[in-house]
This record gives structure tokens, sequence and C-alpha cells, in this order.
């Protein structure tokens, strides 16, 4: 796997991005190592419109965007889409798509934390979903989102929980038993507790929401969310008027 140069101070590690990099034209065939991804799309999209009050016309950004699966189904339903990665790989695949498909979505190759410094509270919302457990500073990129989100705005993250059963499921259950991901897809040590998260989204300068767990069946592709935060989890958070 080559390696990725990433400028100094990036809050990036540049090993992830290789990883990612390397599965890039994956991102849109739903059979790929992308499957679960496509399965849950629909379900958090739906939760995001709903925390909006409907998409419509509204400013979002997708923070880590990948190949851009969030940022076009923002976009598809009314959305004015921003979607940001570090990836170039992956944001040729989510240009690419946006044009075959005829979606609207500006993608750039910016960090959060840049884009915060150019453009503080110009978004309704932010979504960063499968990301910060990827990346050396996970609270640097929540003050981030912080920054970027408008007084009233919205946020939403998912990430994953820190524990044995985390691991026994999301690592070994995931990447070596039923092999829906690539080995050395996550690695435990970067899972973040929702303790450790809802901390990190005070100290931006957010109000936590809810803590929703989600459960995916990986043989009929159905995910839902429940009350058990023990794997999967997502945080919403608004930024006070």
């Amino acid at each position: 796997m080559n390696t990725i140069e990433i400028p100094e101070n990036r809050n990036a590690d540049p090993a992830e991005l290789a990883k990612f990099s390397a599965l890039a034209h994956q991102w849109w065939d739903p059979t790929s190592q992308f499957k679960p991804l496509h399965d849950i799309n629909p379900l958090r999209v739906d939760l995001v419109n709903h925390l909006a009050g409907g998409l419509v016309g509204k400013r979002v950004c997708d923070v880590g965007c990948g190949g851009g699966l969030v940022s076009e189904a923002m976009a598809k339903l009314g959305a004015h889409a921003t979607g940001i990665d570090l990836s170039e790989k992956a944001l040729g695949v989510a240009k690419l798509h946006a044009l075959e498909t005829g979606v609207s979505v500006l993608y750039r190759a910016v960090s959060a934390e840049d884009l915060a410094v150019e453009s503080p509270g110009a978004f309704d919302g932010v979504t960063c979903l499968d990301m910060l457990e990827h990346v050396p500073d996970p609270a640097a990129i929540v003050r981030a989102v912080g920054t970027l989100v408008k007084p009233g705005g919205w946020a939403v993250f998912s990430t994953l929980n820190r524990n044995l059963k985390s691991y026994v499921m999301a690592v070994l259950g995931a990447e070596y038993v039923l092999r829906l991901l690539p080995r050395g897809t996550h690695e435990y040590t970067k899972f973040i507790t929702p303790a450790e998260l809802t901390g990190f989204i005070r100290a931006a300068g957010l109000e936590v929401i809810e803590v929703k767990g989600m459960a995916y069946n990986p043989w009929t592709g159905v995910a839902k969310f429940n009350h058990d935060a023990s794997v999967n989890y997502l945080i919403t958070a608004r930024k006070p008027s």
C-alpha cells in the first residue's frame, strides 16, 4: 500500500488515508466492502432530515465524506451540500458519481479545521459519520464542526464505542469472521466512548440532544436505531442560538 504525504500539523493519519484511497473505486458498489454503509445510509440520512426539519434549501457539510454516499443523499433531499475529505481518490469517485447522477454537490479536499477557519457559522448542519475513529485528534474535528455550525444549527456524529463487545463485533466479527470489512479497517484503540464524545461535543459549544445505538443485521441488510450504544452509536447535537 502506498503511503500518502500529509502536510505538517494536518489532523490525518497517512496510513488511514492510504487504506481508504485504495478502496475508493468500490464506494458506489453496493455489493462491495462498503455494502454496510449502503444499507445503513437511508436510516441515518432520514434521521438527519428529521433533525433538520427538512433539508430543502439547507446548507450542510459532510465531514469525511469519502465517496459521497451521505453528501449525495442529502443533496437529493434538497440540501446545498458540501462534502470534504483529504482523500483525493475518494473525492474523485464522489465527483464522478455526482456527474453521472446529475446531483449537485460541492466536493473539496480540505480539512474540517481549515474549513472552520475559512467559513465559521456557514452551515445549518454538519454530519461527521464513521470518521472520528480514523483520525489522530477526534476532539479537534468536533471543535471544527462546532465552529462550522451556525447558531441554532445541528450536528450529527457517529462512531464506535470502545469496550470488549465492540472489539469482538466490530473488529473480530466484521473484519475477520464475516469479512464485511477489509482486515485492518478499524484500530480498536481509536474507538471512542459515548462519554468521551459527549465531552468533546460540549467542549465545542454544542448541546447534546440524544445518543442512539444502532443495530445492523448483515444477512438481511436491515439497520435500526435502539438504546444500546455499546457498539455502533450516533449522537445528535445542536448549537445554542
